[in-house]
Order: structure tokens, then C-alpha cells, then sequence
């Protein structure tokens, strides 16, 4: 485990020795997670797509603010749950509450199976946020246990990487099975995270022989332990972590509009069959090796949303440990901050552009960025908690996530809907056609700009080029990259002060 808890600079060790001196219990816990993280990311790289189909086509047939609400009290559930729910690994053991987070995480899924509705869906979306909130400080707290500082930065970077097989592979199992019915999603990925209980019967957590003989000194009266939520308290009023919480808050709204807005904004505004006729010719493919691991669609001719936004998850699972090993070499806060700088940059081309090549290099600029700035909010973490304290801060990581992500899953489908929604174009056009106004709300969910290609006899595609040259589609996107540069800032000047205090040897 790691020596020290504070932010002196450790010589890391090579890139191959860093990975030959991981222990098994390193990897027991990247294929857990990896498990997780595929029906995890199966369920939330199409959830904004399943939210907005319409009842006709299985989907839930919701409104973006219907969704929003959805996505807020997912995110807010999913990143608060951990802040105590780490001080509980910490005391009641990771196995456990590993074991407990699968059963619920198990729940979540088959409820949104078989309660098509937003309280369905709201229900298992709760669950499975619950869930993800107590199964995440487990799993690190392991890992920060079973490694050295020496190794901890590739040690990281790898479970990164790791973790992203999964985030590749989710959507893949959501695009093969949605396209035969949206049930089968939610259905497959209970399946899949059931298999962690194989897992747990080979894990051992490290440091229990400790946690065990001080929990004895509890009990004797030899130790005095806080309640739960006022140790947390009392780590949480810190300047390091407080100061934390509000530098990265702003980061997390921009980082989760990729994966809660992106994919409908692919879906309505991006013509993805110009990368595989550039691919494979005009009649696309029938390579079914290329269907499934490139996300398209059963006839192959264009990349499924979720496909494209999985360059995202392929690119961390190729490169990760080759950034992480560039990234060693500098501060944590420099790191960070360059890879704000890129994710604020990739989050404006997707506004400026709406070529499917140049969303693809958007995609991949911000999986760089990501490659630099979230492994390292874990290691920096991991390295200034206390001993005994481990997951608790590694739950902590989560708070600026559940600021972020919880203003986020409200208002970015709300900005979407403001700036960039075709469904509520279609409305406006087809008020503006001559359609009556009791007419046009009658029409279901997701289903109106079908009705204004066929109202105005215009095709699709000209009719979604009509409207993306009448509205400014981008700006959503740009508010959204300016919310991210103000983060970058902040890491900017945090990390200046964390400089300052180390040359006092405040910390």
C-alpha cells in the first residue's frame, strides 16, 4: 500500500516494471470492474437514445426534460452515495460491500426491463446509481491498498485502461441488442454483472488483518472512532479536498455532456454513412466484424451514435498506459489542467462542425484529455488520504462528479432542447406550415420530424440541413465548453497554490 499520504514526489517506476509489480489482487479487481463498466455503459451510452424513441419503436417516448430529470437524480444519487459509502468499505470490509452493490446494481437493471415508463426507468435508474455509488470506493480502495506510491501512476493508468474495455465493449452489446428490442438491453447487462460473483470468490482484501485488529481497539475503547458522517465531515472541511470540490465541478458538467447529450446530437445532426463509404465503399459492408466492433447498424451503412462515441472508450483502452506513463513524468495538476484545456477544445468542435470526420476528431481530442485529467484525480486522491481513509477520499472523488454531473444531467438536455433539438424544430415548422397547434402536440414523442418530412414532401437529409443552416445548433456546445474553461482555470490556480504549500512544507 501506499507509504505515504501526502503529495511529495515519488521517483515511479518504469513502464514494464511498474506493470510487473502489480499484485494479483490488482488484476482480480480491474476484471470486476471491467465486468461492471460493460453492462454499465451498455445501459448509459444508449440511455439517451432509449429515452427519446418513441413508444412505436420500444423506446420510452419522453420529453428532454423528462430525460433530464431522469439524469440529474441519477447523477446526483450515483456520486453522493459514495461519499459515505466509502467510509463504509472502510469498515465493513470491500468484499462485502462489493458483494452488496452487485445485488443492487442486479435490481436496477431488471427494473428498467420490465417497467417501460419514466417511474420504471426512474426506479432502476436509482438502483442502479446506488449501486455504481457503493460498488466504486470498494473497488479503488482495493486498489490503492494493493499497490506502492512507486507504481501507483501506471497503476492507475492502467485500471483505466482496463476499466475502458468495458466502457468499449457496453455499447457494442447495446447496439446488437436494441436493434432487436430495447428490453434485451437492461436484460443482458443484469446477466453481465452477475458474473462478478464468480470473481469474488478468488478476491482477498488486502490490509483486512488490520481493519479487523483496529475495528478490536474500537470495540475495547482503546481507539475512539467518529460516527460515519462526522469523520467525513471533518475530512471533507479540509482547504485540500474543499478547494477540490469546486475546481472540478465545472470539468464534470462538460465531461458527462459527452455521453448524456452527444449520442442524440449524433443521432439527429451527423450523417455517419460518410465514414463507411469513405471506409468500405458506397454500398457500405457486410463484414460482420466490422458491424459489431464499429457500431453500426445491422445493414451496414452507417455508424450507430453509440459507435462513434465509442472511439472514446476504444482509444483509453489502446493508449492509456502510454499517456499514464507520459503523465508520470510531470505534476498531477499539470496533467489535469492540459487535459481540460483539450476535452474544453473538443467540446467546441462539436458545436462548430457537424462533418462526421471532424466529430470523429473531436471525440478523440477529448479522449485524450480524458486520458490526462481522470486517472490522475484518482492517484492524487489515493496519495494525500489518510491511512484508514482510503476509500472514503476515493469517495470523495465523487462530489465535484455529482455537482457537476447533476447541473449537468438537468440542464445539458435542456440547452440541448433550447438550441439543437429536431423535435422541437419539427414542432415549430410544422405550426409554421399550417399545421394546427392541437394538431401538432398530438403527435407522440419522437415522432415529429417524421411527420414534417412527410408535411413538407422535402427528404430527410435536406430537411435536417434546412434546419441546422436556420438554427445555431453550436451554441449549446459552446456554453457548455465555456462551463469546462472555467474549471480549467481553477486547476490552473490550484495547482500554483498546491506549489506554494509544498515550498512552505504545508502539506
Amino acid at each position: 500500500m501506499y507509504d505515504n499520504n501526502d503529495l511529495r514526489d515519488v521517483k515511479q517506476l518504469g513502464m514494464f516494471a511498474s506493470i510487473a509489480s502489480l499484485s494479483y489482487i490488482f488484476w482480480i479487481v480491474g476484471g470486476m470492474e471491467l465486468i461492471e463498466r460493460v453492462a454499465y455503459y451498455g445501459v448509459k451510452a444508449s440511455a439517451g437514445l432509449y429515452t427519446q424513441a418513441p413508444v412505436s419503436e420500444g423506446g420510452l417516448g419522453i420529453t428532454l426534460t423528462q430525460y433530464g430529470i431522469i439524469g440529474s437524480i441519477w447523477a446526483i444519487t450515483q456520486t453522493f452515495v459514495p461519499v459515505f459509502s466509502g467510509g463504509t468499505a472502510d469498515r465493513m470490509g470491500y468484499k462485502e460491500t462489493i458483494a452488496l452493490s452487485t445485488v443492487i446494481k442486479i435490481l436496477g437493471y431488471l427494473a428498467m426491463a420490465m417497467f417501460p415508463t419514466f417511474w420504471g426507468f426512474l426506479v432502476g435508474a436509482v438502483l442502479l446509481a446506488t449501486g455504481t455509488g457503493i460498488f466504486k470506493p470498494g473497488i479503488q480502495g482495493t486498489l490503492v491498498m494493493g499497490t506502492k506510491r512507486e507504481n501507483s501512476s501506471m497503476a492507475w493508468a492502467l485500471f483505466y485502461q482496463i476499466v475502458n474495455i468495458g466502457g468499449f465493449l457496453g455499447p457494442l452489446v447495446a447496439v446488437y441488442m436494441r436493434q432487436m428490442s430495447w428490453d434485451y438491453v437492461f436484460y443482458a447487462c443484469a446477466a453481465i454483472i452477475s458474473l462478478n460473483f464468480l470473481l469474488l470468490l478468488m478476491y482477498k482484501e488486502p490490509g483486512k488483518e488490520e481493519r479487523l485488529a483496529r475495528q478490536a481497539k474500537v470495540k475495547s475503547g482503546e481507539i475512539q472512532q467518529e460516527a460515519l458522517w462526522k469523520d467525513a465531515w471533518q475530512e471533507l472541511k479540509k482547504p485540500l479536498v474543499v478547494n477540490y470540490m469546486l475546481v472540478f465541478a465545472a470539468f464534470w458538467f462538460l465531461f458527462f455532456s459527452l455521453f448524456d447529450v452527444l449520442p442524440i446530437h449524433i443521432s439527429e445532426w451527423v450523417d455517419t454513412s460518410i465514414i463507411v463509404s469513405d471506409l468500405f465503399g458506397e454500398g457500405g459492408t457486410d463484414n460482420s466484424f466490422a458491424i459489431f466492433f464499429l457500431g453500426m447498424n445491422e445493414e451496414g451503412t452507417r455508424i450507430m451514435p453509440e459507435g462513434m462515441l465509442n472511439l472514446n472508450a476504444g482509444m483509453i483502452m489502446i493508449f492509456c498506459f502510454l499517456v499514464g506513463a507520459m503523465a508520470a513524468k510531470v505534476r498531477v495538476t499539470t496533467a489535469m489542467l492540459a487535459g481540460c484545456i483539450l476535452s474544453v477544445l473538443a467540446i467546441a468542435m462539436v458545436g462548430a462542425f457537424n462533418t462526421a470526420w471532424l466529430v470523429f476528431i473531436a471525440i478523440a481530442t477529448f479522449s485524450l484529455g480524458e486520458m490526462m485529467i481522470s486517472p490522475k484525480k484518482n492517484e492524487f486522491m489515493g496519495n494525500i488520504a489518510p491511512e484508514g481513509k482510503k476509500a472514503m477520499y476515493l469517495g470523495f472523488v465523487m462530489l465535484p462528479q455529482g455537482i457537476g454531473w447533476g447541473l449537468e444531467g438537468y440542464f445539458g438536455p435542456k440547452l440541448y432542447e433550447w438550441y439543437a433539438s429536431k423535435e422541437v424544430f419539427s414542432r415549430e415548422f410544422l405550426v409554421e406550415q399550417g399545421m394546427t397547434a392541437n394538431d401538432v402536440a398530438a403527435i407522440p414523442h419522437g415522432e415529429a420530424f417524421s411527420r414534417a418530412v412527410e408535411f413538407s414532401g422535402q427528404s430527410a437529409d435536406s430537411l435536417t440541413q434546412y434546419f441546422y443552416q436556420l438554427h445555431n445548433v453550436g451554441m449549446a456546445w459552446y456554453i457548455i465548453s465555456a462551463i469546462g474553461m472555467i474549471s480549467a482555470v481553477g486547476i490552473y490556480i490550484y495547482g500554483k497554490w498546491l506549489l506554494r504549500l509544498k515550498e512552505q512544507n504545508a502539506i
